[in-house]
């Protein structure tokens, strides 16, 4: 059960709208390394995961997450208010208007829109947690590419944060595969899994 609280995790105030920038932003929304498909993966991970701790750590990430999204929501929403024609026909962002209008959609920077192949879910723990490492540094590398892009100190900020973020959960869940490579038996690396195959190791 989640409790909502009604603010962001990190503010976003964005003085002036860009809707170039947004078109590039919305890829940490839909796009492949995005926080939609992050927050999806790991609240569906954890119901596979035999351990407590690995359980705790995909739901407390996978929630982050979420709010993350909410940031980058946030962000396109400023980006893109109040604009004029001129400005929606010269910054290329008429033909996402013509299909959302400024609606915030969950699509990549390439145009294609979000899909559930995005989201890595086996239901092994080691293979699993081997996608999320992957998965947070290819948001990190995301994250660094806008930074490369935006000049603008209002948005930067709660980009730069955001990759901090990711970081942080790269760690956790490093932490989280130290912890599981520790408890499973040796015999499960790989080669055989006693689970399924009576001969292993014999």
């Amino acid at each position: 059960m989640w409790q909502y609280e009604k603010k962001l995790q990190y503010p976003v105030k964005i003085t002036n709208p860009n809707p170039k920038y947004a078109q590039i932003i919305i890829s940490q929304y839909g796009g492949p390394d995005g926080e939609l498909g992050a927050s999806m993966r790991y609240l569906s991970q954890r119901y596979s995961m035999p351990y407590d701790e690995l359980k705790g750590i995909l739901t407390d990430i996978g929630t982050e997450e979420l709010a993350h999204m909410e940031m980058i929501s946030a962000m396109v929403y400023q980006l893109t208010r109040n604009l004029s024609k001129d400005e929606i026909v010269k910054s290329g962002f008429d033909k996402y208007f013509v299909d959302h209008t400024t609606g915030v959609y969950p699509i990549a920077a390439s145009s294609l829109p979000w899909r559930a192949e995005y989201i890595g879910v086996k239901g092994d723990v080691l293979t699993d947690l081997h996608e999320d490492l992957a998965a947070e540094q290819k948001a990190r590398t995301t994250y660094d590419n806008l930074l490369r892009l935006i000049d603008d100190p209002d948005v930067r900020d709660p980009l730069k944060f955001l990759r901090e973020r990711e970081i942080v959960h790269y760690q956790r869940f490093g932490e989280g595969l130290r912890l599981a490579t520790d408890r499973l038996n040796s015999k499960n690396f790989y080669a055989c899994n006693p689970s399924f195959d009576k001969n292993c190791g014999k």
